[in-house]
C-alpha cells in the first residue's frame, strides 16, 4: 500500500487509515509556546525536513488538576481518556479526510472545557464517521488553555504583552489560517469552512464570531451548549493577573522569572486565584475567569452584548442546548443524584444563582413541573439559568440583525443509563454529532440512539455543505425569529416546537434583562 503523505507549508506529514479515512494526528500549526514564547501570540511552526510522523496523538495543552470532579461511575462516560503528553508545545491539529483530491466542505471542531481543560484527541471526536457519512474534511484543534492562554499581562508588561489575555483565541485564529493555507492539500475547500464546538468550544465559536482578524477564515458556525454573551474585561482580568503574581511570589518587573515558572506551579495557582478574584458582576453571562478579554483590539467588544457583533453578521448560525445540562455538573451531590434534595436545600442553592428572584423561580418550576421532586425542578431551573438563557440571548440578537439566519435546537433524547438520572446531560451531544456513540460509554447503543446520532450528524453536515441545515432526516426547520421562536427537538422522532418551554424562557430572560 502506498504511503499516506500530505504536504503542508511547514513540511510533509505521514498519516494513517482509520475506517477508510486518512487521518493525520498532531500536525503542528504553531511553534512551541514555552519559554520566551509563553503568553505571547502564536508563531509559525518550525519547518522540518523529510516526512513527519502524524499517525498518533502526541500533545495536549497543560491542564492537570483543573477538570471538575465527577462520580466514580461516570469517570469513563465520555470514553477512553486522552493520554497524550501535556506540554506547552501544544499547537497541533488533527485532520480527517476521505481523500486529498477534491474540494470538500471543511468542519473545524473546537473542544469543550471552559477554556481551561480538554483536548481534541479523544475517540468521541474521531472525524472518520463524519467524513464517511457526508464526504467532508474534519479538523479538530488543540490550543493553549487556562493561565497559559488568558493571563492578561498588558498592564504589567506593556505593549509586547498587550495580547496575552487572548493568546488562546489567537491560537484558534492561527489554526484557521493553517486551514486556509493547507486544507486544499487534504481535499478540503478553504472557501467553505464551518466552525463548531460544544461547551467551552461553543464559547470559542462565539468569540471567533467577534474577532475582526478571524473574518473570512470561516463561513458558518455552530454553538452547542456554550453561548458566550459577555467575556472578560481588562480590569477584572488585570486584577486576576496581579493575584497570580502575588501567589507565585513574582514581582512586576521579573518577566523572566514568570516565563521560567514550572508548568505545574502555574496550574497550581489557577484555582486559588479564581477563588480570590470572586464572582463576576454578570454571573449568568460572564463564565470564564481565565478566558478571552474584551481588549479593544483582538476583541473590540462582547460577542452578543448588547447585541450581536457586526463582524459575523453574514455568518449563518446553529445554536442550542441539552434538555438536562446540569445533571452531569451536579452528579457529585448525593442529594441531587439520588433525588433526595429538600425544598429548603433547593431554595438555598437557587438563591446563590437567582438572589431575590429565588422564590419566584421555585414557584414557577413547581407550577411547570408539578409531578417532579425538588431535585428535578432544581436541575430544570439551573439548566435554564446556566445555559439556555445565554443561547436564547444569542439567538434573538442574531435574528434581530436580519442578515444571516440562525436556527435553534434542543437535544431531547435521554440516555437510559444510570436509571435515567442523567436524561440528556451536558456534553452527551458530542459523540452524537460525530456519530461516535459506540466509542463512549454514554448510551445503550439502541436503535433509537443510533438514529439520533445519524440525524444530528446528517443535519450538521447539511449545514456545513450549504449553510442550511434542512435535510431528509428532519422536518422542515424554520430559521429562528422572536415571534414563533421555532426550535428543533432532536429526538428519535425529531419535531419542531414553537417557543419551547416559554414560561421558563420568559422567567430567566426577565431576570437576566434579555427579554425581546
Amino acid at each position: 500500500m502506498p504511503e499516506i503523505v500530505a504536504e503542508t507549508t511547514a513540511g510533509k506529514v505521514r498519516g494513517t487509515l482509520i475506517e477508510g479515512v486518512e487521518a493525520y494526528k498532531s500536525v503542528p500549526y504553531g511553534a512551541s509556546t514555552a519559554g520566551t514564547n509563553r503568553f505571547l501570540p502564536p508563531k509559525k511552526p518550525v519547518a522540518w525536513a523529510g516526512v513527519r510522523d502524524a499517525t498518533a496523538y502526541t500533545s495536549r495543552a497543560p491542564q492537570a488538576g483543573l477538570r471538575a470532579a465527577t462520580r466514580p461511575e461516570l469517570a469513563n462516560f465520555s470514553g477512553a481518556t486522552d493520554n497524550a503528553a501535556e506540554t506547552e508545545d501544544c499547537l497541533t491539529l488533527n485532520v480527517w479526510t476521505p481523500g486529498r483530491t477534491g474540494k470538500r466542505p471543511v468542519m473545524v471542531w473546537l473542544h469543550g472545557g471552559a477554556f481551561s481543560y480538554g483536548s481534541a484527541n479523544s475517540d468521541r471526536q474521531q472525524g472518520s464517521r463524519l467524513c464517511n457519512r457526508g464526504d467532508v474534511v474534519v479538523v479538530t484543534v488543540n490550543h493553549r488553555l487556562n493561565i497559559f492562554a488568558h493571563l492578561n499581562l498588558a498592564e504589567i508588561w506593556g505593549p509586547e504583552y498587550a495580547r496575552s489575555g487572548n493568546a488562546g483565541v489567537l491560537d484558534l485564529v492561527a489554526a484557521l489560517e493553517w486551514v486556509r493555507d493547507n486544507i486544499a492539500a487534504f481535499g478540503g475547500d478553504p472557501g467553505n469552512v464551518t466552525i463548531f464546538g460544544e461547551s467551552g468550544g461553543g464559547g470559542k465559536v462565539s468569540t471567533l464570531m467577534t474577532m475582526p482578524m478571524a473574518r473570512g477564515l470561516f463561513h458558518k458556525a455552530i454553538i452547542q451548549s456554550g453561548a458566550a454573551v459577555i467575556l472578560g474585561t481588562p480590569g477584572r482580568s488585570g486584577k486576576l493577573a496581579d493575584i497570580v503574581l502575588r501567589l507565585l511570589g513574582i514581582g512586576r518587573g521579573d518577566l523572566g522569572k514568570l516565563q521560567a515558572v514550572p508548568v505545574g506551579d502555574l496550574l497550581g495557582v489557577v484555582a486559588p486565584a479564581i477563588k480570590e478574584l470572586g464572582p463576576a458582576a454578570h454571573a449568568l453571562f460572564d463564565r470564564y475567569p481565565f478566558g478571552p478579554v474584551v481588549d479593544g483590539d483582538v476583541l473590540p467588544r462582547h460577542p452578543f452584548e448588547p447585541d450581536a457583533s457586526p463582524v459575523s453578521a453574514d455568518i449563518p448560525l446553529i445554536i442550542g442546548d441539552m434538555k438536562n445540562e446540569m445533571t452531569s455538573f451536579t452528579a457529585t451531590v448525593d442529594a441531587i443524584w439520588n433525588r433526595t434534595l429538600t425544598e429548603a436545600q433547593a431554595r438555598d442553592r437557587l438563591f446563590a444563582i437567582a438572589g431575590r428572584h429565588a422564590d419566584g423561580v421555585i414557584e414557577t418550576y413547581r407550577r411547570l413541573y408539578p409531578r417532579s421532586n425538588p431535585a428535578q425542578r432544581f436541575l430544570a431551573a439551573t439548566t435554564d439559568s446556566n445555559f439556555r438563557v445565554r443561547s436564547l440571548a444569542v439567538a434573538q440578537r442574531k435574528a434581530a440583525q436580519k442578515q444571516a439566519p440562525v436556527w435553534m435546537y434542543s437535544f431531547e433524547w435521554e440516555t437510559p443509563l444510570f436509571d435515567g438520572r442523567l436524561g440528556a446531560p451536558h456534553a452527551l451531544d458530542v459523540p452524537f454529532c460525530f456519530d461516535t456513540i459506540d466509542l463512549t460509554n454514554a448510551t445503550d447503543l439502541s436503535p433509537g440512539a443510533k438514529k439520533v446520532a445519524a440525524i444530528m450528524a446528517s443535519t450538521w453536515i447539511a449545514f456545513a455543505r450549504s449553510g442550511n441545515p434542512n435535510n431528509q432526516s428532519i422536518p422542515h426547520w424554520p430559521a429562528y425569529n422572536t415571534v414563533e421562536r421555532p426550535t428543533l427537538l432532536l429526538d428519535v422522532e425529531p419535531r419542531i416546537e414553537n417557543d419551547l418551554r416559554g414560561d421558563a424562557r420568559r422567567l430567566w430572560q426577565g431576570i437576566a434583562g434579555t427579554e425581546a
